[in-house]
C-alpha cells in the first residue's frame, strides 16, 4: 500500500519479548518513528486506577478513555511517547500494578476499537514501526512488513528479572513467569483481536538471539521491501 513518507513495519508477539528494544532498534537504523501501542492501554490503565475506576466495569474504562486528550511525541528523536492531559506517563506506566492489570482494560472492545483508530491515525503516513499484540492482524492487517516476534516463557521472564534488579528493583524470578504465562494466556484468549501470528509475518524466535541480531534480521526484511519500491 503506498503511503506518503515510507514502509509501515507492524510487529507482535507476547509480554517480554524485546519487542520495544528491538522495535526501537529498527526505527532508529531507518529513520523512522517508533511506538509501543501497548503503552496506550497502560496509561489507561494507570489512570484508571488512579481515579478509582473499575476496570472490569467496561463502560467506565471507555468513558475516562473518551474524556482523555491523548497525544503522542517523540522522545530522543525516534520513540513516540503517550501523554494524557498534557502529562507524559512514560515513568508512571511501569508500575507493577500497571503490568499486572493492563490485560483487563486491554479485553475492552471499546476501548481498544478507539485506540485501534488512534493506532491507525499514527500509522497512516508510514515511516513507522508499531508494536503490540494485533498490530498485524487488526490494526495494519496491509502493513509492508510483519513481524512475530517470540521467546520462550523462561527467557522472558528472566529477561524481566534482570531489567528490574539493574534498575535496583526488587524481582522474583518465579513470581515474574506466573505473571507471563498469564498474560499470555489472556492475550491468546482474549475475544476482542486476541494475539495470533498473522500468516503472512516473519516469525522470529528470539530466545537465543541478542536484541542486535534480531533486530539485523527485521531490518535486512525492511530494507528489501523499501528497495523493492514499496512505499
Amino acid at each position: 500500500m503506498s503511503r506518503r513518507d515510507g514502509l509501515v513495519v507492524a510487529m507482535d508477539g507476547p509480554a517480554g519479548v524485546g519487542k520495544s528494544t528491538v522495535g526501537g532498534l529498527v526505527a532508529k537504523a531507518m529513520g523512522y518513528r517508533f511506538i509501543n501501542t501497548g503503552e496506550m492501554y497502560r496509561a489507561l490503565t494507570w489512570k484508571a486506577l488512579e481515579e478509582g475506576v473499575d476496570l472490569d466495569d467496561h463502560d467506565a474504562v471507555l468513558a475516562l478513555a473518551k474524556r482523555l486528550r491523548w497525544e503522542f511525541k517523540p522522545i530522543d528523536g525516534v520513540a513516540l511517547k503517550t501523554f494524557l492531559d498534557g502529562t507524559p506517563v512514560t515513568s508512571q506506566i511501569r508500575e507493577e500494578r500497571v503490568s499486572v492489570n493492563s490485560s483487563r482494560v486491554a479485553a475492552n472492545p471499546g476501548v481498544r476499537k478507539m485506540l485501534s483508530r488512534l493506532q491507525r491515525e499514527l500509522g497512516e503516513r508510514g515511516a513507522i514501526v508499531m508494536e503490540g499484540r494485533d498490530i498485524t492482524t487488526h490494526v495494519f492487517p496491509d502493513a509492508d512488513v510483519k513481524i512475530y516476534l517470540d521467546a520462550s516463557p523462561e527467557e522472558r521472564a528472566s529477561r524481566r528479572y534482570r531489567q528490574l534488579k539493574s534498575a535496583g528493583q526488587p524481582a522474583d524470578r518465579a513470581e515474574i513467569l506466573a505473571a507471563i504465562l498469564k498474560r499470555d494466556l489472556n492475550d491468546l484468549k482474549r475475544e476482542i483481536n486476541p494475539l495470533k501470528q498473522a500468516p503472512d509475518a516473519l516469525v522470529i524466535d528470539s530466545t537465543r538471539l541478542s536484541m542486535k541480531a534480531v533486530a539485523g534480521m527485521i531490518l535486512r526484511r525492511v530494507r528489501r521491501e523499501a528497495k523493492n519500491g514499496r512505499r
